[in-house]
């Protein structure tokens, strides 16, 4: 195996011994490897064995591969019994005269570890008792904002504290202090579909003087009888409860009959360039790879919608100037770590492999050329976690947790978290506290079991954490104790 492949698969154990998410090897800190249990010669062989021998069925990402159905039993006895005898119908061969009784057994031990360390994410469905809350550093209450919602995807406040959602199938709230929400005219017309809808909200970093506000959203035309949809934003005025002067400054091209992999959220920087996500919509072979090809980015524009002139690939033949970094998927969180400048993105893997970056002028991440993950039925498609010119994640999660929302807390009402990095769990609903030493992530704490599907995670003005829900759906404010 190389480096890197050894490097993965030893911290995966690792994390399974210290029941942790998994972390690439790049982003572990230099004093971690000392708390690493020393592997015993037969996990050695049954680690060996697995990339020799199943990972090209399976994947290398052998997490990836115990986040599965078992349609005949995950028991020690079942595993043993497939490895052993095979499912020939199904394509799964009798290793029986290639390894020895023990030898199985010392990959049935490999395997249940892989599974136990999936499970610890299936939290029992169970309503909360209590809404308050006591983690690691912070106790705290939950205060209702807002309820009544369906999906509320993107959040950011106005200078007065109040607060604009917006919700999926197209309808921009703004919600008072007291609660009360009154709709937004002016919304563009959107694809809600599949994970089309309206997505995302931003404020120019001058809106008090400017008023100018942007929203992302899924885009359609109609071309020869079919229904086209793909990422746009759009910039507006924003006056009283109405949006005018409505401008397209951006259009995610090649649009598709597909519905899913829209991306997107939108973050200005310091120097007040905005960065938004495309996804691949559903293209993995063709989109994130191709520079002339809009999806699958992390783009950088001007505010009004000009490419800044020192963007990667400006004036370079077939490629798309607003293009910062590629090799993306489908990217739902993307913040800027307000301590350094630095945008931070993350992305949903396929099963396994979702992944937090930091972004960096005109370099590749990879997708689908390397990645942690495996296809949802269980096959691969690549044979790679690592390779040349190619960037490794900070972090990656297998099972998949499906991220969404991210954002530092800078907040001094929340002293021990201050620094720290706070991701959406959709698939497992809870809310994830990213600790961070430098551009490291060195550890995690889950929060907020059950809460429900966490779709954006925001700090309000006066420092507050806001975390958005859905189905049923409600706006959170975290109130320390």
């Amino acid at each position: 195996m190389s480096i890197i492949k050894n490097i993965a698969v030893f911290v995966f154990l690792a994390f399974v011994y210290f029941q942790c998410t998994q972390t690439s090897e790049k982003s572990m800190p230099d004093n971690n490897v000392e708390q690493v249990e020393v592997l015993d010669s037969a996990t050695l062989e049954a680690m060996d064995n697995f990339e020799k021998f199943c990972s090209s069925c399976h994947g290398e990402q052998m997490m990836a591969f115990a986040d599965r159905k078992w349609k005949h039993g995950k028991e020690r006895d079942s595993i043993y019994a497939s490895i052993k005898f095979g499912y020939a119908d199904a394509g799964m061969p009798s290793w029986e005269a290639a390894f020895s009784d023990q030898e199985i057994n010392n990959l049935v031990d490999y395997i249940l570890k892989g599974i136990e360390n999936v499970e610890r994410y299936g939290f029992q469905e169970a309503t909360l008792e209590s809404d308050t809350f006591e983690t690691e550093l912070v106790k705290f209450s939950l205060d209702t904002i807002a309820s009544g919602l369906s999906n509320p995807w993107g959040m950011t406040f106005l200078p007065s504290g109040d607060l604009l959602v917006t919700e999926k199938s197209g309808e921009l709230y703004k919600i008072d202090q007291n609660g009360d929400k009154k709709i937004i005219v002016g919304t563009p017309k959107v694809m809600f579909k599949g994970q089309g809808g309206l997505l995302d909200i931003a404020l120019h970093p001058d809106f008090e003087n400017n008023k100018l506000l942007y929203l992302s959203y899924s885009d359609y035309k109609v071309e020869g009888g079919d229904t086209l949809s793909g990422t746009a934003v759009n910039r507006y005025k924003f006056e009283g409860h109405k949006l005018t002067d409505g401008q397209k400054i951006f259009e995610g091209h090649p649009y598709s009959t597909k519905r899913q992999h829209y991306g997107s959220r939108l973050q200005f920087d310091q120097e007040g360039y905005l960065y938004f996500s495309v996804g691949d919509r559903g293209n993995r072979d063709e989109n994130p790879q191709s520079l002339e090809s809009y999806c699958g980015k992390i783009h950088r524009i001007n505010d009004d919608g000009s490419i800044p002139a020192d963007n990667p690939f400006v004036g370079q033949e077939g490629k798309a100037a607003s293009i910062y970094s590629y090799g993306h998927r489908n990217p739902q969180g993307v913040t800027m770590n307000p301590s350094t400048g630095k945008i931070w993105e993350h992305e949903h893997g396929p099963r396994g492999g979702d992944e937090v970056n930091i972004i960096h002028k005109g370099l590749n991440y990879g997708w689908p050329k390397i990645s942690y993950g495996i296809n949802y039925d269980g096959t691969t498609f690549t044979d790679k976690l690592e390779a040349d010119g190619m960037q490794q994640p900070v972090l990656y999660w297998v099972p998949s947790i499906a991220p969404s929302g991210m954002t530092f807390v800078n907040s001094d009402i929340y002293p021990d978290w201050k620094g720290d990095l706070l991701v959406g769990s959709l698939r497992f609903k809870y809310l994830n506290r990213c600790k961070i030493v430098g551009d490291k992530i060195v550890g995690e704490e889950i929060m907020m079991k059950n809460i429900g599907r966490v779709r954006n995670v925001k700090v309000g003005p006066k420092g507050y954490i806001y975390v958005a829900v859905e189905r049923p759906s409600f706006i959170y404010r975290l109130m320390p104790i």
